[in-house]
């Protein structure tokens, strides 16, 4: 029983964290401000973003089906990929006044991914 609840709030996270990357990438095809910037050092920020949302939007599929284990491991990594936009290091960003909202309802979303597949590995003993 436990698991249907974690399996429930990690799917609504999941949903959480791609609305969130959609609409991030979003206002940086238009540049809307508070825009995020075109590159970082390691990559683009677009194509980053299109992987982290395919991620997470496979990790809901597969959570639904039969192959649930892939799909919490695909959680897991969706909300690691999310976390580079949305992490801790976001907090001393000088465009902090503008997108708190996002920073903390991105790390809640995260937080509770992990625990989703935490309880979820606990019930099936992965």
């Amino acid at each position: 029983m436990k698991t249907v609840g974690a399996k429930r709030y990690g799917s609504a996270a999941l949903i959480i964290l791609i609305v969130l990357q959609l609409l991030m990438l979003c206002s940086l095809f238009t540049r809307t401000e508070p825009h995020p910037p075109l590159s970082i050092p390691l990559f683009g920020l677009a194509p980053f973003l299109s992987a982290a949302i395919a991620v997470a939007c496979a990790a809901l599929f597969l959570r639904s089906g039969a192959v649930k284990r892939e799909g919490m491991f695909l959680s897991i990594l969706a909300a690691i990929l999310a976390l580079i936009s949305f992490g801790p290091q976001k907090w001393i960003d000088p465009a902090i006044d503008k997108i708190w909202p996002a920073v903390a309802l991105g790390q809640i979303a995260a937080l509770a991914v992990f625990w989703a597949a935490y309880q979820m590995a606990g019930d099936k003993g992965l």
